[in-house]
């Protein structure tokens, strides 16, 4: 299984599409390795550098709506080879969540407010995140405090998860 922990992102903006995880140009690319230096390329917002901000990052924690667009698989490949396995946000666009579970990756979704939270009290700081999949808990420290967040993933996506994705479950399961 995947590694889900580690030091967080901080993505503040709602709407983060595909073509901003990857941009459509590398598509053609036929290896997920191909795609490790263009992630967020095209994401452009006021304080973010892509460069300097996912450096050494593993969780990434954002707003609403995120992977809407384009549906791709390349999306959640240029996050997982960048050694992010965790993306917690408000909501996803539904293709893109799917991909993620089909990859062995989690899109662990939250209340508006317990993002809020998370924003309010984490952001800014070095903030590291340790996922419990078998007690469905966000463990969330930083340099002044530690705290336990409960999510909710279904036991399918879980399921695929634990098998690495859809490979791994055909493997073991047909």
């Amino acid at each position: 299984m995947k590694g889900f922990s580690g030091k967080v992102l901080f993505l503040d903006r709602n709407d983060i599409n595909t073509d901003e995880i990857i941009p459509a140009k590398y598509l053609t690319e036929i290896t997920k390795e191909a795609l490790k230096p263009y992630l967020l390329e095209d994401l452009s917002f006021a304080g973010f550098n892509v460069k300097e901000d996912t450096m050494d990052k593993a969780v990434l924690v954002t707003r609403a709506n995120f992977g809407c667009g384009s549906s791709r698989e390349h999306a959640p490949w240029a996050l997982e080879v960048n050694g992010i396995n965790v993306v917690i946000a408000e909501s996803f666009a539904r293709i893109f969540r799917q991909n993620m579970y089909n990859c062995g990756m989690l899109a662990i979704e939250l209340p508006q407010d317990k993002i809020e939270y998370l924003f309010e009290n984490y952001a800014g700081k070095d903030t590291s995140i340790t996922i419990d999949l078998d007690k469905d808990t966000i463990i969330v420290t930083s340099s002044d405090k530690s705290e336990e967040i409960n999510f909710k993933v279904g036991e399918f996506d879980k399921t695929l998860v634990k098998e690495e994705g859809w490979v791994g479950y055909a493997d073991k399961n047909y």
